[in-house]
């Protein structure tokens, strides 16, 4: 690996799928982790493969050299009804990351997404938006987990996700709006806000100031097409193979790379495919993606 300002790591979602479980199912802790050494990488995500005993954990990363960065954190804040609950989980999984020496966390509201919202009913076919009093209480709630996370040394990340109230750019720009700055910041994921209808660059430009953790995800256009004709939703568009890893699909990364160097980004940026290893092996497409983003960074950097 060249030099870059910023730490590059990988999640382990390019091996295991989280929202398709039969994406790498029969894959092992010991095999992701082998990987990620192998690629050069120090720094990973939690994964749904990996020991939940902080000890353990942390004996097998620290023998590979390997940082945890973070761990997805869903939220339910838009209902003020299960602030109190949600609070409370929030605060364990901040404890957790702390122990673990993590410094963000990948948090999501998942208040009227289809596949996350456990008050959705399985005939339910869309996304509810948000009406004024489920904003409000969705960035009260966020501020106060913002408070938590700032207790500990830590900073929430706000990941505007496919198939939430939150994927579109004017809803990124809502939830920025709402709350406080200096307790909640912005995980700029490139394909997610891609899917969510954003150009990618207009994001990170509008919103770098708030910006403390990137995913870095490229997209298959004409899956996304076939996905949009036909209406499918979220986890179909997994499933179809709409998500792959930077240079592989249809986002022009040089730009964003420019702007990352131009700027100085010093933050984590996780490589991420989210797509079937068995079609598309986890490993070979890291390391083709690797090359890429150094080719790109040296370019830049001339």
């Amino acid at each position: 690996m060249g030099k870059q300002p910023f730490k590059l790591g990988i999640h382990p979602i390019n091996w295991v799928g989280e929202d398709v479980k039969e994406h790498g199912a029969d894959t092992t802790f010991e095999q992701i982790v082998d990987d990620i050494q192998a690629l050069g990488l120090t720094g990973t995500e939690m994964g749904r493969k990996y020991p939940t005993d902080p000890t353990v954990l942390k004996a097998e990363l620290a023998k590979r050299g390997i940082q945890l960065t973070s761990q997805w954190k869903s939220v339910l804040f838009s209902d003020p009804a299960y602030r109190e609950a949600e609070l409370e989980a929030y605060r364990k999984h901040v404890e957790f990351l702390h122990e673990m020496g993590s410094t963000v966390i990948s948090t999501c509201e998942v208040g009227g997404s289809l596949h996350f919202d456990p008050r959705r009913t399985p005939n339910e076919k869309e996304v509810l938006r948000f009406d004024e009093a489920a904003w409000r209480s969705l960035a009260e709630g966020l501020n106060a987990a913002g408070a938590i996370a700032q207790e500990y040394g830590l900073k929430l990340t706000y990941h505007h996700h496919g198939g939430t109230a939150v994927e579109q750019p004017e809803e990124i720009d809502r939830l920025m709006e709402l709350t406080d700055p200096n307790l909640v910041y912005l995980l700029f994921d490139t394909g997610h806000a891609y899917y969510g209808g954003a150009d990618p660059l207009a994001v990170l430009r509008k919103h770098y100031d708030r910006i403390a953790y990137i995913h870095l995800k490229d997209i298959r256009q004409e899956i996304l097409d076939q996905a949009r004709a036909s209406n499918a939703d979220f986890v179909s568009c997994i499933r179809q193979g709409v998500f792959t890893v930077p240079g592989d699909g249809c986002l022009n990364f040089a730009p964003i790379f420019r702007e990352l160097l131009d700027r100085n980004y010093s933050g984590w940026a996780m490589l991420e495919g989210e797509q079937d290893p068995a079609e598309h092996p986890a490993y070979e497409y890291a390391k083709k993606s690797l090359d890429f983003i150094q080719t790109l960074i040296s370019q830049e950097s001339r």
